[in-house]
Formats: structure tokens, sequence, C-alpha cells
């Protein structure tokens, strides 16, 4: 009987192909915030990947239940904003989960916020300053810049991992980056006409997103970070707007709305939620599609 040596070729081929995916997607990853999960998809599309949080949920407050600990256990890769914006959950999920992959940065713990320079680092922090990050700030998943190193960097956390798939990793690095950084100078040219607009916004946010287009973030509605505004606050905010310089108040998707809503009826001022992660609202569906939406919404606020 005489085989064919081009079939026995593509069955091969398909068998290696398939191997290669089943390996890929056997993997697991638990991301922190749905930014980093959706990062994750990007760079390893066949891997199973869980979001400990939504957007519409406040990453600072969650509570370590049972599912969330059952997902841990499971994990590969654990990936985190890091600065400490997980520090009231993550190591109990850590302690309950017993997985010693990603108990430390060494194995599988990736922290977001190692890889690059953030915003707003402090020497030393105590409780009078209320909710602060001796680290930096870690809403980074807003600077373009910074996702990038990111990326890279995580990539190279995933083939340490699952070496086997080193090649998948690279090549969907290499298409990620392709776009993100076809998409940056786009963003840029859709955000011009927002340099030099001042905001008040509640907590430091989107602080890495104000920078990068050029918006002032003038008062917080916070009065401190961690702490609702009070009445007292928000009527020294009031005089602040006074000055007719404030484009718009804004706040976050899992943030309270009720102070923005006060000081924007008194002060004839918009008020408007932008979503923090992926699943903030139904446009922002992927990184970039968070970031078209982000922007969209701004510039809906200007034309106003």
């Amino acid at each position: 009987m005489r085989i064919n040596s081009k079939l026995v070729k593509s069955a091969i081929a398909a068998v290696v192909v398939s191997y290669s995916s089943m390996a890929s997607a056997e993997l697991n990853i638990f991301a922190c915030e749905p930014e980093y999960a959706a990062l994750a998809k990007e760079l390893a599309p066949n891997a199973r990947i869980y979001s400990a949080t939504t957007a519409m949920q406040d990453p600072h407050q969650v509570q370590a239940r049972p599912s969330l600990i059952a997902k841990m256990r499971q994990a590969d890769i654990a990936v985190c904003a890091g600065a400490d914006l997980e520090i009231g959950w993550l190591p109990m999920l850590q302690m309950k989960s017993s997985n010693a992959k990603v108990r430390s940065t060494a194995q599988g713990l990736f922290y977001a916020a190692e890889q690059v320079e953030t915003l707003d680092q402090l020497k030393s922090v105590d409780r009078s300053m209320g909710d602060v990050h001796a680290k930096g700030n870690p809403h980074l998943h807003f600077s373009p810049e910074r996702m990038l190193k990111v990326a890279q960097a995580l990539t190279l956390k995933l083939i340490a991992v699952d070496p086997a798939s080193k090649a998948e990793y690279e090549s969907a690095l290499a298409d990620f980056s392709q776009r993100w950084t076809a998409a940056i100078p786009v963003w840029q040219k859709k955000a011009a006409p927002l340099h030099g607009k001042k905001v008040i916004a509640y907590h430091s946010s989107f602080k890495y997103l104000f920078n990068w287009v050029g918006i002032e973030q003038v008062a917080d509605l916070e009065p401190k970070p961690g702490l609702p505004p009070s009445s007292s606050h928000l009527a020294s905010l009031l005089t602040r707007t006074e000055a007719g310089d404030v484009m718009a108040i804004i706040v976050a998707s899992y943030q309270d709305e009720r102070g923005a809503n006060w000081l924007g009826e008194r002060a004839n001022l918009p008020v408007q939620v932008l979503p923090m992660s992926v699943g903030g609202n139904d446009q922002s569906q992927d990184l970039f599609s968070l970031y078209d939406s982000v922007l969209d919404l701004l510039l809906s606020v200007k034309a106003n």
C-alpha cells in the first residue's frame, strides 16, 4: 500500500499545531484586574484567563471569596497591577490557595508596576495621609507607553513559565506591539483638543490618562484618598468652580456618583463617568476600545 507522503506530513503538522495549542491552552492565568486579563488575552490567546474583579468593582476592596481562592489554586501565573493596589486581599488569596506557583515574583507572580516607573511615589506613608500608595499610583494601564513595557515583560514571564510555547508568545507580542504602536499616534491626534483642559476628578484613578493627554486635575472629590466627599469639602470645591475654568467632573465606573452629581448640579458642570477598565461600558471590550471609549467620552464633554 502506497502512503501519500504529503498527507503524512500534513497529519504530522496538524498534530504538532494541535499539541502546541493544547499546551498553551492548559496555562491558567489569574488576573487581578480586567485590564490585565485583557492584556493576557492579547499575549496568550489560547490560555485560560480569569479576572478576579470587574471594571464595576473597586480593586482596592475585594473579598477573598471561595471562588477566587479556587481560581488562584489553579493558576500558573497571577498578573496584577501591584504597587500595593491588591494589598488588602491578594495575600489572603495566596495564603488560602496554598499555590506555590504564584506566591512570589521569582515564580509565577507578576506585578505590572514593577516593570515601569510609576507616578507619585512616596518615601514614607502614614495613616493621616489616607489611602495612598508609597510605591506609586497603580492605575498605570492608561499610559500606553508603560503598557507596552508591561506587555514585553509579561511575555518574558509567560515564556519562563511555559517555555514550550515561546514562539507563540513572541508572535503574539509582535502582533500586539505593532497594533498598539500604530494606535498611539492616532489616539494622541484624537486627544489633542483636550490638552490644557481642567477637571475635578474622584481619586487619582485617571492620573496617567490625564498626564498623557495633557488634562490638569485641579481638585479631588475626596478630601483624602479613600475618604468619601464630605459636605465641607464639596462646598470648597464649589468655590473652586467659580473660576469658570473647569471642563467637567470625572468619576470612574465603580465610584459613587452622589458627591459628583451634587457638585455638578450646583456648579452647572457635566459629570462624566469613564470606564475604569475593560468592561466598564458597552464600548470597552478590549484595551484598544477602552482607550477609544475614554477619549470619545472626554471629547463629548468638551464639545458640550
